[in-house]
């Protein structure tokens, strides 16, 4: 048998050494138990069907009152990965989380568990035995269905769709001939006007793995490659009205939200046996901003972090220390001796922590995106926490940048996170301090050339792009790599962010700072994020 009760172990001694160095973590008692943080975790970067990869939340572009939540797992998918493919896991809870007035407590959650239909038996190893051209087509050997559930406020769950169909991995041509149909089947409209899609997609994060080998080669020589094209992940997209997850319904008035998702496994499950999840259950996996367990919570306390929820984030100075004082400018000045900014990063923390907003009497003047902005919050019920935060109130961007909130566009990354925020570019600069100058690092302008996803998203949801339907080639240039040198000389040529992208916006406090100052803020928080989900999963 396994169980992650190993973990708890694991988290219970790693607590217990540090309790007796004089580190106190609050609220967390000694019974916590987990198995890992997303992509990075020691544990949970060998579970893939668990292991959360990345959360995308924004206002729909298209649907006026609506906020998207995008959230993938099963990184590093393979198209030719057959037979088997990549369905979601049946002994797992696949949780998205938001927190409305600040409390770092969860007052809506969505919940989706999956069941599998499988009729291959001990006929065939085949996925499908034919063209499937529909998704209930019989020739279609092995489905998954799934069940939604909700909770507000603390009440009990109840059921918003039950036996809704999964989007099947792509198999390929031959066997899928119009993959977009089966993908439209899936997306399915509920009650409320919510819609809700789960299946395979390609995965929409862009960026050049080879960071890792000394960042870009020590010469920025190993960039222009997106180390993600033809990949796919598994998703589960959600699109529901402001007001479910506003406040008091009000948005006007309380237009700012936390995001965050969880797996979940059963605490002690049987190798080789999968079923439906009963008893007992174990946060596994944890994610928020795309960013913090990998690169930021050191390694010994990866597995800790994600066993945790947010209200415990602020009680650990071993973390909080790590944002005060992050590594990676180090390692910058180390190998491209650009120096780093000064410690402590306390604009850092209202980032990770607090969400941008000038009541918790942080560094960046500012009000955009903490809970603390919302009128109707208890203010002495406010719990620093770790999770994405966004504000509802911003208009949708006429024409968005990818840069975000560093080029002066308010709903971009790290309010919130749209599919084409860079968070790799924004980052390079924002951690070595071109937010606080408002001018580009040169050395680092053209950032890793990998500036658009290789498949385009689409207008409507659930936006991400149709899974890649065969393996991706061993030498993976950027779809975007000719306008990428274009894109950055364009960028370079701007020597300065734009202060007057700051404007009232509904729901949203008149902001009265530059971009810069508020970009600052992004530093390491955003460096950090494209070092984040992949760390373990290339590892061979």
């Amino acid at each position: 048998m396994t169980t992650p009760t190993r973990a708890g172990r694991r988290w219970r001694a790693t607590a217990a050494a540090l309790v007796a160095a004089g580190v106190a973590f609050a609220g967390l008692g000694p019974g916590t138990s987990s198995a890992s943080s997303h992509r990075e975790a020691p544990l949970v970067a060998a579970d893939p069907a668990v292991d959360n990869t990345d959360l995308y939340a924004f206002v729909s572009p298209e649907r006026a009152g609506y906020v998207t939540f995008i959230a993938n797992w099963q990184p590093f998918s393979a198209p030719d990965g057959g037979p088997n493919f990549f369905p979601f896991a049946t002994d797992a809870v696949y949780n998205i989380n938001v927190d409305s007035d600040g409390d770092a407590k969860a007052d809506a959650v969505f919940r989706w568990t999956f069941q599998n239909i499988d009729r291959r038996g001990g006929d065939t190893f085949l996925y499908a035995n034919g063209p499937v051209t529909s998704i209930d087509d019989e020739n279609l050997l092995f489905r998954q269905t799934y069940t939604l559930e909700s909770s507000f406020h603390g009440e009990p769950f109840k059921t918003r769709v039950t036996g809704a169909p999964v989007a099947p991995s792509r198999v390929g041509k031959a066997t899928m001939p119009d993959y977009a149909k089966l993908r439209g089947e899936a997306d399915k409209r509920l009650p409320g006007g919510w819609n809700v899609y789960a299946g395979q997609a390609d995965d929409p994060f862009f960026l050049d793995l080879r960071v890792f080998d000394l960042l870009y080669g020590g010469d920025l020589s190993e960039v222009g490659q997106d180390t993600l094209a033809g990949y796919n992940v598994n998703t589960i997209a959600l699109q529901v009205p402001f007001s479910d997850v506003a406040l008091k319904g009000d948005v006007k008035r309380n237009p700012v939200i936390g995001i965050w998702t969880t797996t979940e496994r059963a605490k002690t499950r049987v190798t080789g046996q999968s079923g439906p999840v009963t008893g007992e259950k174990v946060q596994v996996s944890r994610l928020g901003n795309p960013l913090v367990n990998e690169v930021v919570v050191p390694a010994s306390l990866k597995d800790a972090f994600n066993s945790i929820s947010p209200d415990q984030d602020a009680g650990i100075p071993a973390v909080v220390a790590r944002v005060t004082d992050p590594e990676l400018p180090k390692l910058i000045e180390g190998i491209y001796k650009v120096p780093a900014p000064a410690a402590p990063r306390n604009d850092l923390v209202e980032i990770f922590l607090t969400g941008i907003t000038t009541k918790a009497g942080g560094p960046i003047k500012a009000d955009l995106n903490s809970q603390l902005n919302n009128a109707d919050v208890v203010a002495a019920d406010f719990r620093p926490s770790e999770m994405l935060r966004l504000n509802l109130g911003v208009p949708v961007a006429a024409q968005p940048n990818r840069l975000g909130v560093l080029a002066g566009d308010l709903q971009g990354f790290p309010n919130g996170r749209r599919l084409t925020d860079d968070v790799v570019d924004i980052a390079v600069q924002a951690v070595e301090g071109a937010a606080l100058t408002g001018k580009l690092v040169d050395a680092l302008a053209t950032g890793d050339k990998v500036d658009a996803n290789d498949n385009a998203f689409g207008a409507q949801f659930p936006y991400v792009a149709l899974p890649n339907g065969s393996a991706p080639s061993p030498v993976r240039p950027s779809a975007a790599a000719s306008a990428s040198a274009s894109a950055s000389a364009s960028v370079a040529a701007q020597p300065a962010t734009t202060p007057s992208a700051f404007e009232s916006g509904t729901g949203m406090t008149a902001v009265a700072v530059s971009t810069s100052a508020i970009a600052a803020g992004l530093g390491t928080l955003l460096f950090v994020g494209w070092w984040r989900r992949r760390r373990g999963s290339v590892q061979p």
